[in-house]
Formats: structure tokens, sequence, C-alpha cells
């Protein structure tokens, strides 16, 4: 019997304090976050970040916090339940971080009969710390618990055809009656070396501008290029004029670099330098809105786009429990299963 589970990031139980921290002590301690040796994480994450971020990061939490809880379990549990509504085989919903647990979720199909599993990491693009994550941590969930199922992975889905018309009527029907000058695709930041490291070929990789415009097999897991790629897809679908938009990418952590430009630092030279007023941003690296987009976007962002010389501002939610893209998921499950 096949079923599904979906998967996405997680979130602390609540927003106090000792919550956030025993969440993002699960998060960074993950070795395909923060990618260094164990020692080295073990110092860098409880013994200098855990002892100041929680409370900082609670305080975050706790501006976007709703009444039925966190933002993206809430959202997460909706499109879940909508989806599992258009199909007839069973759909799990479980966390990659956090008490809804990928086991968890392998244990309700498992109570519903289910051996063959289609593994949905809810990210559009491939990255060590997000959609690999997920990946291997379910494949050695299932294997030590669940030895009778097998788990087949749906891919990145950063390019597909479905996905980026509702991605792109999101935007468009969202930006109904907003004057804007420019879009901005603020992606989620990783470290530039994390792009290295998931280069297959070991070689194509150079972060020097032209790599992602040549092909090669490394891009099946590069999220440099799944995003590029993403924005130039958006952009012919909302036939978008060269110049009134831009990418950027969001929430590093650390002094190593990561990707570039800075979402932050765009936030200031876009007005200042460019003379946008009237900035839209989207954040296509999640498809469900979470403290990053809600707070850092949302709140932030616009603090710091007016503070820069900008006049109006619009965050783009998210696709979250939107109708268009339950049924899209919802065919590619069908379409699996058949």
């Amino acid at each position: 019997m096949k079923g599904v589970l979906l998967v996405n990031l997680g979130s602390p139980d609540t927003p106090n304090p000792k919550d956030v921290r025993r969440y993002l002590d699960e998060f960074l301690m993950d070795e395909r976050v923060i990618d260094t040796n164990i020692i080295l994480r073990n110092i860098l994450v409880r013994g200098i970040i855990l002892n100041t971020r929680p409370k900082k990061s609670a305080e975050a939490y706790q501006k976007i916090w709703w009444e039925e809880g966190s933002p993206l379990i809430v959202l997460s549990e909706r499109f879940h339940k909508k989806v599992a509504d258009k199909t007839d085989i069973p759909v799990a919903l479980g966390m990659r971080y956090g008490s809804m647990s990928i086991k968890s979720g392998y244990e309700t199909l498992a109570k519903q009969g289910v051996t063959e599993v289609l593994l949905v990491p809810l990210y559009p693009h491939y990255a060590m710390s997000s959609f690999e994550t997920v990946e291997v941590k379910a494949k050695e969930v299932q294997k030590k618990y669940f030895p009778e199922m097998t788990t087949e992975v749906l891919p990145a889905f950063y390019n597909k055809p479905d996905y980026i018309k509702v991605m792109a009527e999101n935007i468009r029907e969202n930006l109904k009656g907003f004057e804007h000058d420019h879009i901005l695709f603020s992606y989620h930041g990783i470290p530039e070396r994390h792009i290295l490291k998931s280069d297959t070929t070991g070689s194509h990789c150079k972060l020097d501008g032209s790599c992602c415009e040549t092909a090669s097999k490394a891009h099946a897991t590069c999220y440099r290029h799944q995003c590029f790629e993403t924005t130039k897809e958006i952009v012919k679908e909302l036939e978008l004029k060269e110049g009134t938009y831009s990418n950027s990418f969001q929430s590093r952590l650390g002094r190593d670099p990561w990707l570039k430009p800075y979402t932050d630092f765009e936030f200031e030279r876009l007005p200042q330098e460019e003379g946008k007023k009237k900035l839209a941003v989207i954040t296509p690296a999640f498809v469900s809105d979470c403290l990053e987009t809600l707070e850092e976007i949302a709140m932030e962002g616009k603090e710091q786009f007016k503070e820069g010389g900008g006049e109006s501002y619009k965050h783009i939610p998210c696709l979250n429990d939107n109708d268009d893209w339950v049924d899209v998921m919802v065919d590619w499950i069908n379409n699996w299963k058949n």
C-alpha cells in the first residue's frame, strides 16, 4: 500500500526561551546545518550560540506566534489536511526538527498499512541543510524503525512548470493594488562552502557568476543554480522587464562567506543606489510562512527598507495552503501513485 509523508522544517513547541533553546540545539547540531566536526560544533552551538541566541530568537517568535501556535506548523497542518482530503491514499505530516517528528509521520502511515512511502521534503530547492537533511534523516528512521517500508523521494521542484505557475499567480494576486517598481526574490542563504560540498562533479562550481549558467550534472544538487532558475522561470511567466527584479539571500550566520548579495544590504542599496522606492519581496525558498519570512522579511525588512529611503513595501506571502498549490501537490501524488 502506498502513502505520502510531507516534511517541513519544524518549530519550537512554544515561543519561550526554554523550548526555543531545545529546538535550536537539535537544529544547529545537525551536521548538515553547521558542517564542522562534532567537537567544534559542540563548542560553537552549546558553548556559545545557545548561551545567547534562545532569548533573542524567543522574542522574535513571540512577535509572529499565532493563537493556534507556530505559523509554520499551523500552515503546514492546513496544507496537509487539504492535500489528504483530495487524494485517496494516506498522507502524513512530519517535521525535520521539533516534536512533530519524521518518525511520528512514519508511524502514522504504518498504522494504516502503508509499505511504500513517497517522501516529500517541502523545499523547492536542493540544499544539504534543508532538502538533503530531510532525505537522510527520513531514510535513517525508516531503515531503523520501519524496515518493512520503502521510501522514494520527490525531487526538488524548483523548476516544475505547474509549481512555477502557482508561484507566479500568487505573486500576481498579491500585487494587485500595490504600486511597485521592483520585486526582490529573497532566498534563504547558505554558506558558500555548502555549494562546493554539494557539487557532485567535484569541479564544476566556482561561484564565479558563470558556472550556474553552464550546463552540468552539478545543477541537480546546486542550490544557487536552482534559486536563479526559479527566478528566471517566474520572470518569464510574469513577463517582468529587466531591471525590475533581482535576487538576494537572507539569514546568514557566523563570519564565513554566504551566498550574495545579502538581503539586508539590498534593502538599503536598492533605494539609495538604484532609486527603487516601492519594493515587493517574495521568499521562494519557503512554501510556508515562518519566522524567517514573517519576522525577518515582513517586519525587519520593512523597517530596513524604509530606513534606507524606501517609501512602500510589501511582503508577498508564501504559498501556504493556497488551493492551487494544494492541487499541484495532489497531482504529483496521484501521478506517483498511478
